[in-house]
């Protein structure tokens, strides 16, 4: 039969058939009768399952795959720098690319979008790889940040493909396996779904941490149909009853015990739960910095983050519950003093972390929000007997943290309403305070004086409505951080703190708010130098001979960023720094960002951290 010119073997050249015959010009009709008769007549079924196995079957290019699922794992846009080959199947499928003007800041606004929303969404970046490995080698310094601080970022980029490694003397899966939690390396495109199943499991599961996907050939084909993509869950895991049972024996046969709180409690969402067992307990808290938000900082109970009343608590305490902290005395956290002559309890989800630093008494092993929930039934289920549920007696816990606070904080709560010119950088803190809605905004710091002083007062009453980073201090996150924020929560204020420092980092991307229309405000604590590196009322200085840059008798910022077409305003006297304030986020609302340059005296006064065998 050719009725249309050319031969029909069997019904898997229909489609072919009709095409050709389309282009031929034969009558549709005829061709379409012709498939209709072979395919009745195929008898035997071979090729009716032939043509069947061919219409379902999908071939798909590895970076459009990898798109795909990202979309079926709810990710609504990914920050980029070109070029990742992977970009272009992400502007193909309808993802929106958040450009950034480099490769660092495209993976800090991930990173910082997946700590905002504690890993409930995933930040996703890309940046170039591969042999020219230009752009990843500068991205270096954000996944070092994010790998430090435990941030369940995906990080895609281009691989070194099989036999090319010859070409470069930076060995890319070396470089990158040191500041991740894990490193995939896409060796057949048919593992597509395998490795980003890995890769999810990886982000939702255990101990956070950045995961990189090094795809070295974006454009090799797989059949999507062999392996069916499925959302992945992630899973938690609960304590051992055994563990539970001894700690609150311990806890409770305290005369001074303390709760110590880390990130882990944010990421678990178990900020209730904190409440919930310190209230029935009746055990005064301190957070670490990156931990600040998940305990109310308006409660009786809560101690501090820094400063001489948490070194108090922490000396006269004997029995420390550690919960979703490394407890890993770094530069920004506290050490434990004479911790051999206490009881330390270490509830953490990884083992990692254990016996690290100071010797574990006792360890709870688990998800953080399980193992709150699984201490506070036990000492439920001790106390219904003698106080009815109650926990124990409030004594004068609350009067004493009161009476702690008070005393440590009296000399930054006297500089936040001073009238000084230059403005004391507190007086902008305790406005900025006044001004924002704390259950409904979000504010950050900078490297520097900018993190030291805010996280020595300012009032977080939310999970994540202030963000604290610090054991890697890469300058300029703040900008990234106020701006995953703004993504993340765009009915909240968003506010970045910087210095000169700071601001000098985050200058090349500030275009970026413009282009996407985000409403953040950017305050400027401007003093002309870095504060506390040189000479000054505090001492000569640790860096004497590198401190001073051009200051604002020098250099006017706010003409300088206000030719990019941001909203700015110069405040010099401290009256105007809430109407300023004022003005920059109501002009937020309409999607234009805004810069504050206060003019400030250098004043590098803050809460200290408490030092490995220090009081």
């Amino acid at each position: 039969m050719r009725e249309s010119g050319f031969p029909l073997r069997d019904s898997g050249d229909s489609r072919i058939a009709a095409r050709s015959a389309a282009a031929q010009g034969a009558p549709l009709i005829i061709v379409c009768l012709s498939i209709c008769m072979l395919q009745c007549a195929d008898t035997e079924g071979d090729d009716l399952g032939s043509m069947q196995r061919e219409t379902t079957s999908m071939t798909i290019d590895v970076a459009t795959g990898i798109v795909r699922i990202l979309k079926q794992e709810g990710v609504g846009w990914v920050s980029t720098f070109p070029v990742c080959r992977v970009n272009n199947a992400l502007g193909r499928e309808g993802v929106p690319m958040l450009m950034m003007r480099d490769d660092r800041y495209a993976v800090a606004v991930a990173d910082a979008f997946s700590r905002i929303n504690a890993g409930t969404r995933i930040g996703v970046c890309t940046f170039q790889g591969g042999v020219n490995a230009a752009g990843m080698q500068y991205a270096y310094a954000g996944m070092a940040q994010a790998f430090e601080d435990g941030s369940p970022v995906l990080c895609i980029t281009d691989g070194v493909p099989a036999g090319a490694s010859g070409n470069s003397q930076y060995d890319v899966a070396s470089a990158m396996k040191t500041v991740s939690k894990w490193f995939g390396y896409l060796d057949k495109p048919e593992r597509t779904p395998e490795l980003m199943r890995r890769a999810f499991t990886m982000l939702r599961s255990g101990r956070p941490g950045p995961v990189i996907l090094a795809i070295p050939n974006a454009t090799a084909t797989y059949d999507e149909t062999a392996d069916p993509y499925h959302p992945v869950k992630g899973w938690k895991s609960a304590p051992d009853p055994a563990d539970v049972k001894i700690a609150v024996t311990q806890l409770l046969g305290a005369r001074n015990p303390l709760i110590y709180a880390g990130e882990g409690v944010i990421y678990a969402g178990a900020s209730d739960e904190l409440k919930a067992l310190a209230e029935l307990v009746n055990a005064p808290v301190i957070t670490t910095l990156k931990a600040k938000g998940a305990f109310p900082e308006d409660h009786p109970l809560f101690v501090g983050v820094r400063g001489d009343q948490v070194a108090h608590y922490l000396n006269q305490s004997d029995v420390i519950l550690a919960v979703g902290s490394s407890l890993s005395p770094g530069r920004f956290s506290h050490g434990i003093p004479d911790a051999a002559k206490k009881t330390i309890i270490h509830c953490n989800i990884d083992e990692l972390h254990i016996n690290k630093m100071y010797p574990t008494a006792y360890a709870v092993i688990g998800d953080a929000r399980l193992t709150l929930q699984a201490l506070r039934q036990e000492v439920s289920d001790r106390m219904s007997g003698a106080t009815g549920g109650a926990g124990r007696a409030a004594g004068n816990v609350a009067a004493e943290v009161k009476s702690a606070r008070d005393q440590a904080l009296a000399r930054y709560r006297q500089v936040m309403n001073s009238g000084e010119t230059p403005i004391n950088p507190y007086r902008v803190y305790g406005d900025l305070m006044q001004v924002l809605d704390l259950k409904n905004s979000f504010v950050t710091h900078e490297s520097g004086n900018t993190r030291d002083q805010l996280s020595t007062v300012f009032d977080t009453l939310i999970p994540r409505g202030f963000l604290g980073w610090g054991n890697v201090s890469t300058l300029g996150f703040s900008l990234a951080a106020a701006i995953a924020a703004k993504k993340a929560f765009p009915q909240r204020a968003s506010v970045a703190v910087t210095g000169e420092a700071g601001l000098g980092y985050m200058l090349g991307n500030l275009e970026v708010l413009l282009r996407e229309k985000l409403g953040v405000t950017v305050v400027h604590i401007s003093n002309g130098g870095f504060a506390g590196y040189g000479p000054g009322f505090w001492g000569a200085g640790h860096d004497p001979f590198t401190h001073r840059v051009l200051g604002p008798d020098e250099v006017d910022m706010s003409k300088v960023i206000g030719a990019l077409g941001f909203h700015t305003e110069r405040v010099s006297e401290p009256a105007e720094i809430i109407p300023a304030l004022r003005r920059a986020l109501e002009i937020n609302n309409s999607g234009r960002p805004a810069y504050l340059e206060f003019i400030c005296c250098q004043y590098p006064v803050y809460g200290q951290w408490v030092g490995r065998g220090e009081g």
